[in-house]
């Protein structure tokens, strides 16, 4: 895949760019290297004035920025503008917790150990490789890179290759905040390429947020040199309704959950299991809504739904929705690939999935939800979890039991009662299964890319 900036919404090329060399690469990562043992010595206080240096030059330039990010990857211009928002509320909430969430802790009773003390204490590792995707080119690089950073890492990102603006762009922000030269590089080379730098030896840990199949090939390498990986994978998460749910307030969500970024998040709902009792309801209200969306040019104040990012892409959901209906879906609205310029896919609501179908257990990734009726509380769990995902959920009910019941049973990395997945710096994100390994955000986040080091002390 070429590197470049195309224009989803018209399928033209914008801008191509040229794939760093062998040496160009080497040059980097020994920046990198070098930039960590400057980093490490410094202190909490120095780094988080650099951080907040940082986030204030992202805060100052979001209008540039959500018009490139809308340019490379199609989401509407509003959603470009919160995400760069978003990232830099990030890196001022690691700027300020930091320390706080890396204070070691002292052995109430050292005795117990034959000590005079025993604590412990969180150290950087060193180089870690972040391989990130475009569909949130600016959010899902800082969830990284800012607790990275503020934990004394260095990062070298390989991004997408369809948001090579953003890397760029990312490339320069934490040095122009102040951090040292090499602390953040962007390395511009394909997929094929990553192998490479994760077996050098400067680069001591991974990161990916991707495809399941991009998931288990990093973790594959980074297993055979045994260094730490965190992956962050697909998923197709349940958004389950009850009948003591506020349907109309569930339905609102419902469209939110599924179109929010064009359909393309890992944690957009994507099946949603309605009880028997408000089935009917549920689907001619979701599909009335899910009608109403207006999808076309991403940066008109108008548009709900733009485009896909990549043509491959719609050509996988086109393909995903023509098997279901060919082994007897409903269309319920959408459900046909549109003609026209760009790469846009309409709001589409899908009944009747059976497991035959490749939707019941593939995750479509665009503005494509299927419905699925349960008879009650155990047969929604039992569709909920008859998944390789374990992303996130959501569960609408105003009954403590079936919540009970509901946020034990679904085997996911979180659960949102009466609400919409998102994912926040203070809560821990990630999941199971195939949805991928270790956390991102909070306090877990700016852990795993640390030593927890136990000191004994006679």
């Amino acid at each position: 895949m070429a590197i470049a900036s195309i224009n989803p919404a018209t399928g033209e090329l914008v801008r191509e760019f040229t794939a760093h060399t062998d040496a160009e690469v080497d040059e980097r990562i020994a920046s990198a290297h070098q930039a960590f043992a400057d980093l490490q010595k410094t202190d909490f206080a120095t780094r988080a004035r650099w951080m907040r240096a940082a986030a204030d030059l992202l805060d100052d330039e979001v209008e540039q920025v959500a018009d490139m990010i809308t340019l490379e990857m199609g989401k509407p211009l509003a959603q470009a503008r919160a995400e760069a928002r978003k990232s830099a509320t990030a890196m001022r909430f690691y700027a300020e917790r930091a320390e706080a969430f890396l204070t070691g802790h002292a052995l109430e009773d050292p005795s117990a150990v034959n000590a005079s003390s025993a604590t412990t204490r969180y150290e950087p590792l060193g180089v870690v490789l972040a391989v990130m995707p475009w569909n949130y080119p600016i959010w899902q690089v800082v969830r990284f890179a800012a607790p990275a950073l503020m934990a004394g890492n260095t990062g070298l990102l390989k991004h997408a290759s369809n948001v090579p603006q953003a890397a760029l762009y990312l490339d320069a922000l934490f040095e122009r905040g102040g951090f040292p030269s090499g602390s953040f590089r962007s390395l511009l080379i394909p997929a094929a390429g990553v192998e490479r730098v994760l077996r050098d030896p400067r680069v001591v840990a991974a990161t990916l947020t991707g495809s399941e199949p991009a998931g288990r090939s990093v973790a594959a390498i980074a297993g055979s040199e045994v260094k730490h990986v965190v992956l962050e994978l697909g998923g197709s998460d349940p958004f389950i309704v009850m009948p003591s749910a506020d349907l109309d307030k569930a339905v609102a969500t419902a469209v939110t959950s599924r179109t929010t970024n064009n359909g393309q998040a890992c944690i957009n709902a994507k099946r949603f299991i309605v009880h028997t009792d408000v089935y009917d309801a549920f689907v001619a209200a979701f599909t009335t809504a899910m009608a109403a969306l207006v999808s076309g040019d991403p940066t008109d104040a108008g548009t709900d739904i733009g485009p896909l990012a990549t043509s491959s892409g719609l050509d996988d959901l086109a393909e995903l929705v023509d098997d279901a209906i060919a082994k007897g879906a409903t269309a319920e609205v959408g459900g046909s690939r549109p003609s026209g310029a760009g790469w846009f896919y309409p709001p589409t609501v899908l009944t009747g999935i059976q497991p035959q179908m490749r939707l019941y257990a593939e995750e479509a990734f665009g503005p494509v939800a299927t419905v699925y009726r349960a008879d009650d509380a155990a047969e929604a769990l039992r569709i909920a979890n008859d998944t390789t995902f374990g992303l996130s959920s959501a569960v609408w009910t105003q009954d403590a039991a079936e919540e009970s019941e509901l946020v034990a049973g679904i085997r996911a990395g979180a659960v949102f009662v009466n609400g919409m997945s998102i994912s926040y710096p203070e809560l821990p994100f990630g999941g199971i299964k195939d949805s991928g390994v270790g956390r991102e955000l909070s306090a877990e986040g700016i852990r795993e890319f640390c030593n927890l080091k136990s000191v004994w002390k006679a």
